[in-house]
């Protein structure tokens, strides 16, 4: 152990030195020289100029400038050395951590994503396409290929009533045809009461229905037969 303050001072003054000179030399201001040499290391701006400062004057002097840091090292601030490297921040890790966390959750979010994705791409597309099912019409509307009634007025037409299958099915249509006159009525089976059979002509899925003659008729039609009905 020996005194930095008073070889530095030493030094200087057996080489006939003054603080002017000194300070021209190293760059080192002369306030600060003359705090390394009373050991008032307080007044430098830290501990890394210290060190700086010492080895540069310790170097110009002629003396060994690491024994200089190593003497201060043991005596003002143990446990540092030259070699020494900064510490890293204590949160450095975590936040790497949380990252790393963050990368893993957007990476599980992408993929639950996708396979929503591929799912309702998969299971919509299928019920889309096969799984509707078709649109089911009730009696003689059952599908795009029930036939069809046609009444057509002819000269001053007549008074018509259709019912849907029987004489007490479902009343589709009531009014007078006339002449010219068309009614076009979905279905296969028919009851009619036609007030004047030859003021209309009948077609059902495009075959002529041959009506009996008279006046009040009543018959059921259907695509194999035409029935008529009693009073």
């Amino acid at each position: 152990m020996f005194e930095i303050g008073n070889s530095l001072r030493e030094a200087r003054i057996r080489q006939g030195l003054e603080y002017p000179e000194v300070e021209r030399a190293t760059k080192i201001r002369a306030r600060y020289i003359r705090a390394l040499e009373e050991e008032e290391f307080t007044i430098l701006p830290g501990d890394t100029y210290i060190r700086g400062f010492l080895r540069t004057y310790a170097d110009y002097l002629g003396l060994d400038g690491q024994l200089y840091i190593d003497e201060y090292s043991s005596r003002f601030a143990p446990g540092w050395s030259d070699d020494a490297t900064p510490a890293r921040p204590r949160g450095r890790p975590r936040d790497r951590g949380i990252e790393r966390r963050a990368v893993v959750l957007v990476l599980v979010g992408i993929a639950a994503l996708t396979a929503l994705v591929f799912a309702a791409w998969r299971f919509g597309g299928v019920s889309s396409s096969s799984s509707t099912p078709p649109v089911v019409q009730t009696g003689d509307r059952a599908s795009a290929t029930d036939l069809r009634l046609e009444l057509r007025g002819v000269g001053q037409g007549t008074y018509v009533e259709v019912r849907r299958r029987s004489a007490r099915g479902q009343v589709i249509l009531q009014a007078t045809v006339p002449g010219g006159g068309i009614e076009k009525l979905d279905g296969s089976r028919f009851y009619l009461f036609v007030r004047r059979p030859a003021g209309l002509r009948v077609r059902l899925g495009g075959k002529t229905v041959s009506l009996p003659a008279g006046t009040n008729l009543r018959v059921l039609v259907t695509p194999e037969r035409t029935t008529r009905l009693g009073e």
